[in-house]
């Protein structure tokens, strides 16, 4: 028995969905004949729903999860906030992002002073700590851009990928509102999940959400020892959602380049 080839099954994922590495065949004319038959029923599929957009035109999975997320979370409260795409390597440092980590080796360097953000964390912790002055209830804000991050190549990371991150300082009850959060934001994604325990680079001990074993979002409570570079001193909870991810995960995709910024996908389908 012969499988497809590596050749074969990448191009078929490239129009489908389905796992074809399993497929066996008794014969190279009965596997090419799959083949072919298989890529022409994925093409006419792919024709389909590109011709379906010229009919009814959308906005894309990706902004109409934003605009949701968004609308959400402005509902319970939280201030969106735009900051810029480009940081400083201060600011890294301050999240312990230095030479030694391993998180430093995918950052995008403008320069020897300036990067493109791999994380929103950093300005979130500036804006939080210029509003906390400003009263004397919570501080809630949230922000939805993209982070930028050299990933190894695979279905299920992205150079350029976008984040929603929220933050609530002055919680009284960390763990209960980083729960109650974490919920709202699944449940509009509307997506079961588990709660698990991880270790991550920059904070430690986290709290991550999982769907079909997949990581979602990563979670934490402060106050944190990162939290003293940024004159950070009240508890807080906070927690990061892979938007992609999301998108992947309510779709069924296996390959997560359908779900972001790309110039071959366009809502899931191939143009180029």
């Amino acid at each position: 028995m012969i499988s497809y080839t590596e050749s074969q099954v990448q191009r078929l994922r490239e129009l489908g969905e389905d796992v074809y590495s399993d497929a066996r065949f008794e014969s190279e004319s009965e596997r090419e004949k799959s083949f072919s038959k298989e890529m022409a029923k994925l093409k006419a599929s792919n024709d389909k729903q590109i011709d379906g957009m010229f009919e009814r035109p959308e906005r894309s999975a990706l902004a109409r999860l934003e605009s949701d997320l968004a609308d959400l979370l402005v509902g319970k409260g939280f201030i969106e906030v735009k900051t810029p795409s480009i940081m400083s390597v201060a600011s890294l440092e301050k999240m312990t992002v230095t030479r030694d980590s391993p998180l430093f080796r995918q950052v995008f360097f403008v320069d020897e002073k300036r990067c493109l953000r791999p994380m929103l964390a950093p300005n979130l912790y500036f804006v939080m700590r210029k509003l906390r002055d400003r009263t004397d209830g919570p501080v809630r804000i949230f922000e939805i851009g993209s982070c930028y991050r050299k990933e190894s190549r695979s279905t299920y990371h992205l150079e350029e990928f976008t984040m929603l991150n929220f933050v609530e300082l002055g919680a009284k009850n960390p763990d209960e509102g980083l729960g109650k959060c974490i919920s709202d934001v699944m449940g509009a994604a509307g997506l079961d999940y588990e709660i698990v325990s991880e270790e991550s680079d920059v904070y430690g001990t986290t709290v991550d959400v999982e769907t079909d074993g997949q990581e979602i979002a990563s979670g934490a409570v402060g106050p944190h020892p990162l939290d003293a570079a940024h004159d950070i001193h009240e508890p807080w909870f906070g927690a990061g959602f892979g938007l992609e991810r999301i998108i992947m995960a309510k779709s069924g995709r296996t390959n997560i380049k359908k779900a972001g910024r790309t110039l071959v996908y366009l809502n899931g389908a191939k143009i180029d």
